[in-house]
């Protein structure tokens, strides 16, 4: 079996942050308007698995039935791994000819068939992953595409970055309007420009076979966005 080692490649991007001092004509009150970014870091809870199971055989109907029983043995060993059904799906089932590049003659002979299934799984109990892992590939899974760690409830987090990009956006505004001479006046407008996440995903293998899986998931950041436009007063 192979070792899984988890990449925590994952950065909080650094974003440019437009500062604009809009011009005004007369009896127009002027503006400025500037964009805050908050970002909060979080451990993750649960993790999505992709895993594949391939299989060979002279026939198309011999290597769908390989398939067939290879999958039910990993969806029963995830089942005893303490996985619901409603956390497993299945996807991207395949059957493609194997072309005899040997053969001879100037046409190509079908040497055997390759079915290949997709299970994507979801682990909602971190502890558990490497177990999880190890039950997936003991009797038919034998492609382990990735994993991808997650938050299952990020509501709270993006609304707390939230919270930081209206205080950085403010902060940035107090200074600029400070060494100007001017004021913050009342909010003309704000626009969130979106949040998003960026999670530390794990290696991408081909043919795996594990004694153990050991796995350290990281963090994941949650940004948010936001452009705030004030009026100014001197």
């Amino acid at each position: 079996m192979l070792i899984f080692t988890a990449l925590l490649a994952f950065a909080v991007p650094t974003l440019s942050v437009p500062l604009h001092a809009q011009e005004v004509s007369a009896g127009q009150a002027a503006q400025i308007s500037v964009t805050g970014e908050g970002v909060v870091m979080a451990a993750p809870d649960m993790a999505t698995v992709t895993l594949g199971v391939t299989s060979s055989d002279k026939t198309a109907k011999a290597a769908m039935d390989a398939n067939s029983v290879a999958l039910a043995a990993v969806l029963e060993n995830l089942k005893a791994a303490g996985i619901k059904s409603a956390d497993m799906q299945t996807s991207g089932l395949s059957l493609q000819p194997e072309w005899d590049s040997n053969s001879a003659g100037n046409g190509r002979t079908i040497g055997g068939y390759t079915a290949r299934n997709r299970l994507t799984v979801r682990v909602r109990v971190l502890d558990k992953l490497g177990a999880v892992l190890d039950a997936a590939v003991k009797d038919g899974a034998n492609t382990l595409d990735g994993v991808e760690f997650g938050v299952a409830e990020p509501g709270p987090l993006l609304d707390a970055a939230r919270v930081r990009a209206v205080t950085n956006a403010r902060k940035r505004a107090e200074v600029i309007t400070g060494a100007a001479g001017v004021r913050l006046g009342q909010i003309a407008a704000i626009t969130e420009g979106g949040g998003y996440s960026q999670a530390p995903r794990g290696a991408m293998f081909a043919r795996a076979e594990m004694d153990s899986v050991p796995v350290e998931a990281g963090e994941i950041s949650f940004a948010v966005n936001v452009n705030i436009s004030w009026y100014l007063t001197q």
